[in-house]
């Protein structure tokens, strides 16, 4: 074999071509500047939700909003926005995208020039700009008008500029607003190549320099192979500090996202830290936190206490810390007498931490629940998905090609991670054969495929962060499917179904709504079909075939016109259920042979069992309509368990509900409707068996009468 003489390009060159090349992948072939740096924008946003950088932001749908100055109203540009759920922080995000070759430098001009744009729309926003706006009903109008509302309730405002390019930034200095918290934040091509897998930027806390003396601690339990325990007492002001610097980095370890202060158990945090910050340490549980490396010392009176560590993670008490944050920062609450418990686990096998992070974090001891969501990605489904994509090989599609592989990238970034690990050009070639860029999908891929296919577009529609929130918690609700060579094969063909309907809906020329119209298209056609799209044969022939894509083309363009359609904002009304079941009611005229291709079975049956709960709960639901115990009650009577959220519930509450009204809650999954179906059923039975004796005792009575 010859000897490969090409100069390989450096990491920072190689890296920009590899994020280039993911941005192609979400563009149509011919896609325009600004569809390439909205492109660009969301693969940022995933890089960022993923280390938990930032979190829920949502790219502007068809382009970003330019204004130039005019007037009071200074120029401004907005690409992706996010607001955290109790209005104290907001996220601008604006993008600079050249693509091109190679890796351009920004100017420390127009570093400045792109922070002061995202400036001028939060100005405008502040101001009542949207009041300006011919569009009342657009995404932008309502972005300003929700930022106009809450401007008394901000507290932080982050202003995010994204490049692919090297930026200067060294002499900018942040602009002040008054009664607001401005931080500017850099994502340039240098910064996002850190983010790459085993380049995490490591949290380093040094309490005697920084934050007034070291953590008073005790040692606790000491496993010599696996970990070290302390349990320290913080002091509140040191923990808040520690949030407002270092802010979702201590959360990266993906056990929850930003934390709210409106729920029952966060106003009470906030109630004792106003009113009792003196009983806060009695009151609260505390924090339990994992970390890489401490170093201690001995006080004067003989105490042990912390003086720095290394990796520090809050994997549980995130609710404690936004708190005492929230507390200090926004309501101006004197929270020096509030201290917080922490226990900190030392991990000393670093090989081990994304196996034990995620237990630790689920058997805390917590107060606010810990949904499984939150660490689905570190599960046995997505980890038997991962094993499978590396070791099957994908029919090679003609004579001459060889086989490949579908990769799936359960941690981001462990694609360009393990191309990297190639080492020389012609190895990366080698390996970038086998396992084709265009054939990697993430786990909110995987969320998207699979929602469209059982219908469920609306969740697609709420964006890929939320959207596998909900693929998560299904997987915990219901039965988890058996992750076996079938369910990655018939996985792969959901997702070529997926993008071939992308490819088909950039032919038509439409503008706009792509990801929710190709989402309606995929699940109408899907339960038209009912469900026998052959998913064998597209794995097979790694396409779709001709007549389905056919149909999938009308329909494509049918979505689309139904959603532009919608009385309001498009991307709000997509999310919609009502929305999704009006066009899943539509009569489409489709090609006449497109039926020939479909399997002669369904691959999955979405509704068999559950069409059989159903049946049961409307005949069983009316029995209970006067039923006057609660859940709980009913639970210790059958024998069956039912969650802590709603014991108190009356049951008459439930059997007021139809089957679709029950579906619609919140934490009802088929698993948890499963066991209310039981429990009625045995309730019921004992019910017929009481009726009898009672009749007699009735007719006993009658006669002695």
């Amino acid at each position: 074999m010859p000897e490969d003489l090409t100069e390989p390009p450096g990491p920072l060159e190689q890296f920009a071509q590899d994020v280039r090349a993911e941005v192609q992948q979400k563009c149509a072939r011919d896609a325009s500047p600004e569809e390439q740096e909205r492109a660009f924008t969301e693969w940022c946003l995933e890089a960022l939700a993923e280390h938990n950088e930032a979190d829920h932001a949502e790219v502007l749908p068809d382009c970003p909003f330019r204004a130039e100055s005019r007037g009071p109203w200074p120029a401004a540009k907005l690409d992706a926005w996010a607001m955290s759920g109790d209005g104290a922080t907001l996220d601008l995000f604006v993008t600079l995208y050249h693509g091109g070759e190679g890796v351009p430098t920004v100017g420390l001009p127009e570093t400045r020039k792109h922070f002061k744009l995202l400036l001028g729309f939060l100005r405008r926003a502040r101001d009542g700009f949207h009041q300006q706006l011919i569009d009342s009903l657009s995404d932008v109008c309502e972005i300003a008008c929700r930022i106009h509302e809450l401007r008394d309730t901000l507290t932080t405002v982050r202003l995010f500029f994204l490049t692919d390019g090297v930026a200067r930034a060294e002499d900018i200095e942040e602009e002040k607003l008054e009664g607001l918290e401005l931080r500017y934040v850099l994502w340039d091509l240098q910064k996002l190549s850190q983010l790459r897998v085993g380049h995490r930027e490591v949290i380093e806390l040094d309490f005697e320099r920084d934050y007034g003396g070291a953590i008073p601690c005790l040692a606790g339990l000491e496993n010599a192979r696996e970990y070290q325990t302390y349990l320290a007492f913080v002091p509140g002001p040191t923990l808040a500090r520690i949030y407002g610097e270092h802010g979702q980095r201590l959360l990266e370890r993906n056990v929850r996202a930003f934390l709210q202060t409106k729920g029952k158990i966060n106003r009470g945090l906030q109630q004792t830290l106003r009113n009792e910050p003196h009983r806060f340490l009695a009151y609260n549980n505390g924090l339990c936190c994992t970390v890489a490396e401490v170093r201690l010392t001995k006080l004067g009176d003989g105490r042990t206490a912390l003086t720095w560590v290394r990796d520090l993670q809050i994997v549980n008490g995130g609710q404690t810390t936004a708190s005492l944050y929230h507390a200090w920062k926004k309501e101006r609450v004197d929270i020096r007498e509030a201290v917080v418990q922490v226990k900190l686990t030392v991990l000393r096998e670093p090989e081990r931490v994304a196996e034990l992070v995620p237990l630790i974090a689920r058997y805390a001891n917590s107060q606010n629940k810990v949904n499984t969501a939150d660490l689905a990605a570190n599960g046995p489904f997505h980890r038997c998905l991962e094993e499978l994509s590396r070791t099957e090989w994908a029919p090679p599609v003609s004579g001459l090609a060889r086989g490949t592989r579908w990769y799936y990238e359960r941690a981001r970034g462990s694609y360009l991670d393990d191309l990297a690990r190639q080492g020389s050009p012609a190895r990366r070639r080698e390996w970038e054969d086998q396992h084709p860029r265009h054939q990697k999908f993430t786990k909110t891929d995987l969320a998207k495929y699979e929602h469209a296919w059982i219908g469920r577009p609306h969740w697609v529609c709420l964006g890929a962060e939320k959207n596998f929130v909900r693929f998560a918690e299904r997987l915990e609700e219901e039965d988890e499917p058996e992750v076996n060579q079938d369910y990655f094969r018939h996985t792969v063909a959901r997702a070529i179904l997926w993008r071939t309907a992308e490819k088909l809906f950039d032919s038509l020329g439409l503008e706009g709504y792509r990801v929710n119209s190709v989402a309606y298209a995929v699940a109408w056609l899907a339960e038209k079909s009912g469900w026998r799209i052959d998913l064998n044969r597209i794995w097979k022939e790694q396409h779709v075939s001709p007549a389905v894509c056919e149909a999938l083309k009308t329909v494509c363009k049918a979505a689309w016109e139904h959603l532009i359609g919608q009385p309001g904002n498009v991307g709000e009304s997509s999310k919609k259920e009502e929305c999704w079941e009006a066009f899943r009611k539509k009569d489409i005229p489709l090609p006449d042979n497109w039926e020939s291709e479909l399997a002669p079975a369904p691959f999955t049956v979405p509704g068999s069992e559950e069409e059989a709960l159903k049946a049961k709960w409307e005949q069983l639901r009316l029995r209970f309509a006067n039923n006057d115990c609660t859940l709980s009650e009913l639970s210790a009577l059958t024998n069956r368990p039912w969650a802590n959220s709603n014991r108190p519930e009356l049951v008459s509450a439930f059997a007021a509900l139809t089957w679709e009204e029950l579906r619609r809650r919140r934490g009802l999954g088929l698993k948890r409707l499963r066991t209310l179906v039981e429990m009625l059923e045995i309730a019921s039975h004992h019910l017929a068996q009481a009726a009898p004796n009672a009749q007699e005792v009735h007719g006993a009575a009658d006669t002695r009468g």
